[in-house]
């Protein structure tokens, strides 16, 4: 939680994944210079692949949005396969 007990709105669905017991991963896979991933205890609800240029922050960002995308609708994202 952010100052005065208010989510930060930037990254506010990889918070309430976090708080529910998912994860996120980011680094390195394979051939991949940079991934990123979310998962609940059950599934994978994202991987991304960093795009050239992409800033760490656009990448969380994107993340955030495949993991909310994933709340609303129950359809993941991946780059990856």
């Amino acid at each position: 939680m952010g100052a005065g007990g208010q989510r930060r709105r930037g990254v506010k669905h990889i918070e309430t994944l976090i708080e529910d017991g998912g994860s996120i991963t980011i680094g390195a896979d394979s051939d991949i210079a940079c991934v990123a991933a979310a998962s609940d205890v059950h599934n994978g609800l994202a991987m991304l692949v960093r795009r050239d240029g992409e800033t760490l922050a656009a990448l969380l960002k994107r993340l955030d949005q495949a993991i909310g995308r994933y709340y609303d609708t129950g359809e993941t994202t991946d780059e990856i396969n």
